[in-house]
């Protein structure tokens, strides 16, 4: 029985050893070598001070600056931890919302951020993105027309001419990768960064 059983023993420390220790250690060194800053969580770091990553949105809420695509991930009520309370972009409970299409819930919150949008950014078409929330509820881009649509809130809150703000969001969108592969997008921490730039140039 022990002729059968040491081969067993053998192969599973071998293999914990090699996927287990091996393997994850080679891949961290491979991808701090190779792509550190991706591997760091692509980190946004301005003065020195870390301000957000490229791959997490961010609740900008003041009409300074260009806001984020909706979120609908939840936090622990502080109150009372069997019951949950909204927390936009809650890294840590990465989730879209499961309201369907005949959910009232639903509605509602799309109606209050449709007038929400037009309140911020004037009449007019309003973005399918700039009241949906994504899967993750992290989504750290949005769509140029969501960003254009904005231009002219920012530009009024801040006193810029609404020429060099909209220049500011053509530069800022990204094109689909191998120019095919997704959609358009800005990602609004990076904006929001050129934007402030813009202000004390």
């Amino acid at each position: 029985m022990l002729l059968h059983i040491r081969p067993a023993i053998v192969m599973l420390g071998l293999f914990t050893v090699l996927t287990g220790f091996v393997y994850p250690l080679a891949m961290t060194a491979v991808a701090q070598i190779l792509l550190s800053r991706q591997a760091n969580g692509s980190l946004v770091v301005k003065d020195g001070v870390i301000v957000g990553s490229y791959l997490i949105g961010q609740n900008f809420a003041s009409a300074k600056y260009f806001h984020s695509r909706p979120s609908a991930t939840s936090d622990k009520d502080p109150n009372d931890s069997s019951k949950t309370v909204h927390a936009p972009y809650n890294a840590a409970a990465s989730t879209g919302s499961n309201l369907g299409p005949t959910s009232q819930k639903l509605v509602d919150r799309v109606k209050a951020g449709v007038t929400g949008f037009q309140t911020l950014a004037g009449a007019g078409p309003v973005p399918a993105d700039a009241v949906t929330t994504s899967a993750s509820g992290l989504d750290p881009d949005v769509s140029p027309a969501n960003a254009f649509a904005q231009v002219p809130a920012v530009a009024r809150a801040r006193g810029l001419d609404e020429a060099q703000v909209r220049d500011l969001v053509v530069r800022a969108v990204r094109k689909p990768a191998l120019g095919f592969l997704g959609e358009p997008r800005v990602n609004v921490l990076l904006l929001n960064l050129a934007l402030d730039q813009l202000r004390s140039s």
